[in-house]
């Protein structure tokens, strides 16, 4: 994907196209890269937008989900999107569920896939020690259904975060912070539209979440992919944006 990545204040983000905002959140270990075909599709109809969220440019204290929501926040002020789309995946999918709660004025719908918010199974129970490079291409196999997802280029992405000491206490951090932060008795609060989109073979996020997602959230429709994992935009990019596809276009 190779867009222009814009600088405005502090904030570093793609967009794309014109229309109402799409605006994407990437998870913990997630980059632009994670929404490709996902941009490509819905650049010619939406105008699209992926902020790089600061998973470890911020203080430790703030290296938070709700200091993640804050960051979006402002972004969001910044820029002055209204009636906004707002979909997040994985880590992304618990900040764009804080942000809905706590400023819902400019949202108008909220698309979840493999999001944390209510039980997600992290890297595990432990950090390896760093240089472990065959555990971590493991582990970043566990995202998908079909381990060859996880491309040698993708797993030196993610060993370079591991192998990075600063990242890996942020990471914990988030993780932490993700697993403290449980919304269930919250999300019946939400008023818009929802869409959640579920790979049947995730296992960080498994199928039961997306279940309890709905049944939490009034206003949701769940849609599961087979021979998907946690990242259904990347795995199954053209079912996943045909599932996007109808749902927007009901809501006009």
């Amino acid at each position: 994907m190779d867009y222009e990545i814009k600088e405005q204040e502090k904030f570093k983000f793609i967009e794309e196209g014109e229309g109402e905002p799409l605006l994407l959140l990437h998870g913990l270990f997630g980059a632009l890269s994670n929404f490709a075909d996902l941009v490509e599709h819905f650049r010619k109809q939406y105008k699209v937008i992926v902020p790089l969220l600061p998973l470890f440019d911020l203080d430790i204290f703030h290296t938070t989900v709700g200091g993640l929501e804050k960051h979006v926040q402002k972004f969001i002020e910044l820029r002055d999107y209204k009636n906004i789309h707002l979909l997040g995946n994985s880590l992304g999918g618990h900040v764009a569920l804080v942000h809905i709660l706590k400023h819902p004025d400019r949202i108008k719908s909220l698309i979840l896939t493999g999001s944390s918010g209510l039980f997600e199974n992290g890297m595990g129970d432990s950090y390896p020690k760093r240089g472990d490079r065959e555990y971590i291409k493991k582990k970043t196999q566990v995202t998908f259904y079909d381990p060859a997802m996880a491309t040698t280029e993708l797993v030196d992405e993610v060993f370079e975060i591991t192998n990075n000491r600063i990242k890996v206490i942020k990471i914990i951090s988030l993780a932490k912070s993700a697993i403290r932060n449980n919304l269930g008795e919250e999300l019946n609060q939400i008023k818009q539209p929802t869409l959640l989109i579920w790979g049947n073979n995730d296992i960080i996020t498994p199928p039961f979440v997306g279940q309890e997602f709905q049944k939490l959230i009034p206003n949701s429709e769940l849609h599961f992919i087979d021979k998907c994992g946690h990242a259904p935009m990347m795995e199954v990019p053209d079912e996943f944006n045909r599932i996007l596809d109808a749902f927007l276009h009901k809501l006009g």
